[in-house]
């Protein structure tokens, strides 16, 4: 399954106030792991940032005075969303934004049955407790220490760890259906029962044969001379004498 961990940056806190988008990033999963397929840009957003957003992400009007307008880029970003569940951290202000966006432009909304918002999945989880980025970050022990100012594509990297936790699936696993162990023929030694992949080795005849005449030959010798144990036993006895140590196996004495 292809997913989208998505998260954008703000002029500002509201689009109802007609605040726009001025970063966007997103990583793909494949079941819950990086393709290393990436989506990453800043935005002009042709109009001045907040103090307040200035405050959490530090984009300047200057710094974003030269980059790419929404709609230069909206192609690549649908073609790069298209077809794949996309998670969010409280997915309400990010999807407000960007359908925002795309109204401007007379673009289709983001259906939000394609959306996976971690937010109330943590709330869920653990109703009544912070359930922030930082916070789960916290709890989950996933360092955040670089994590100075908000920026889309580091906050994707912490949302794509806190994801993986809410699904209690710390170590994601790899899709190996298709994978071809044994460089692509099916080897007859490898049977796989009830989920049960161990490799599973059968002797062959002179194996089997050899074997067998191992235990005809050494494995009798492995065992304790009893008619010797039980005279010392019977003379110990009589005396201080301590029979154990004889009590060695005659294969180790020779």
């Amino acid at each position: 399954m292809l997913e989208v961990i998505l998260d954008t940056e703000t002029t500002g806190l509201s689009a109802t106030q007609k605040h726009r988008i001025v970063e966007i990033g997103c990583i793909e999963l494949e079941n819950q792991i990086p393709t290393n397929r990436i989506f990453h840009t800043y935005l002009n957003p042709q109009r001045s940032v907040s103090e307040d957003a200035f405050k959490i992400h530090g984009y300047s009007d200057k710094f974003l005075s030269d980059k790419k307008k929404f709609v230069e880029i909206v192609e690549n970003f649908l073609n790069f969303i298209n077809n794949k569940k996309i998670i969010i951290h409280n997915a309400p202000f990010d999807l407000s934004f960007l359908n925002y966006e795309l109204r401007l432009i007379n673009k289709k909304e983001i259906n939000i049955n394609y959306v996976v918002d971690t937010l109330e999945i943590a709330r869920q989880k653990y109703p009544g407790a912070q359930n922030s980025l930082d916070a789960l970050c916290k709890r989950f022990n996933i360092d955040n220490s670089k994590r100075d100012k908000h920026n889309a594509l580091t906050d994707c990297q912490l949302l794509k760890e806190v994801y993986i936790n809410l699904l209690d699936q710390k170590e994601p696993k790899l899709n190996l259906e298709n994978l071809s162990i044994f460089g692509g023929e099916s080897n007859k030694n490898f049977d796989i029962k009830n989920g049960d992949s161990r490799k599973i080795i059968k002797p062959n005849k002179k194996e089997l044969e050899d074997h067998k005449n191992y235990l005809k030959s050494d494995l009798q010798r492995n065992y304790f001379d009893w008619d010797l144990v039980f005279s010392l036993y019977i003379f110990s006895k009589f005396t201080s004498f301590s029979i154990w140590i004889f009590l060695i196996p005659a294969s180790e004495k020779r």
